[in-house]
Formats: structure tokens, C-alpha cells, sequence
């Protein structure tokens, strides 16, 4: 059995409009690439097709992923989530002991985890480490740069 994939409900339409632009208007503008690549001729040393066909097979495997991930999707309703436990979808203020910081993290699937967003996956050491977890919790989370300390000070939606 494939595995779910957890998603908000902002990612799933995040999905749902990146396999639209990638049906429409990324097809679109590699088969143009490979048209013009056709029209310089002999195949054999034509940089611009290999490159074109490349860009299309990326493009390609791209848009089966994420049909894929479509048929398996987990939607987690943010307002039926409880604010006394972490889980797949909570926002989270936490204080990051190491750097003396208040940070925000919302807890997503991998799919939707953007770091520099603050949006950190259920499976990455941190986000795993925040699953479970109640107000005023002390959690260390081992990570490639050593053991990062963190207080739970709020769970909210």
C-alpha cells in the first residue's frame, strides 16, 4: 500500500495549481524547445534537443508524482485540530534555547515542508520531535549540527 501523504489544505491546492502549470504551460514551452531544436537538424550534436528532451523527462516524472501523491492524499483539517497536543498541521511558537530565539514552525507533510517558510516536516529530526508534544514541554532533537533545545510555549491554530 502507497503511503499517505499529509497534506493542509493550502498545500493540496499548491499541488493541484503546480500539475495544472505543469500539464499546460510547461508542456507547452518544452515542445516548442524541442520543435525548434528539430528545426537545426542533425540530431546527433544538437545540445538544444538533448537538453529539451531532458527538461521534458524531468517535467514528466514530476507530473506523475504528484498524480501519485493526488490518489493518497491525508487532508488535515487545521480547525478540528486540538491546541493541547502537536500534530501534523499545528502552528507552533517555540523557544529555540540554543540561539535564545522565539521561532514559529508549522508542523506539514514532507511534500509542503519549506524551512525558510517555517514549515518543517512531520519526518525531519525537529518536526518528529514536536509530534505529541503539549505547552511548556522541553524537547532536544538531535540533528547533524549537535542537540538543538526547545521550549513548547504555544500551540495554536
Amino acid at each position: 500500500m502507497a503511503k499517505q501523504v499529509m497534506l493542509t489544505k493550502e498545500g493540496l491546492e499548491n499541488l493541484k495549481n503546480e500539475l495544472e502549470n505543469l500539464k499546460t504551460v510547461k508542456r507547452k514551452e518544452i515542445s516548442e524547445k524541442i520543435k525548434v531544436a528539430l528545426s537545426f537538424g542533425d540530431l546527433s550534436e544538437n545540445s538544444e534537443y538533448d537538453e529539451a528532451k531532458n527538461e521534458q523527462a524531468i517535467a514528466e516524472a514530476r507530473i506523475l508524482e504528484i498524480e501519485n501523491m493526488l490518489k493518497h492524499v491525508k487532508l488535515i483539517n487545521e480547525h478540528e485540530l486540538s491546541t493541547e497536543i502537536v500534530y501534523v498541521g499545528s502552528k507552533i511558537k517555540v523557544h529555540d534555547l540554543e540561539y535564545d530565539e522565539i521561532v514559529d514552525y508549522k508542523i506539514v507533510g514532507p511534500s509542503e515542508a519549506d524551512p525558510m517558510a517555517g514549515k518543517i516536516s512531520d519526518e525531519s529530526p525537529v518536526g518528529a520531535a514536536f509530534i505529541g508534544k503539549e505547552f511548556g514541554d522541553l524537547i532536544e532533537v538531535e540533528t547533524p549540527n549537535g542537540i538543538s533545545k526547545y521550549k513548547l510555549l504555544e500551540i495554536y491554530k
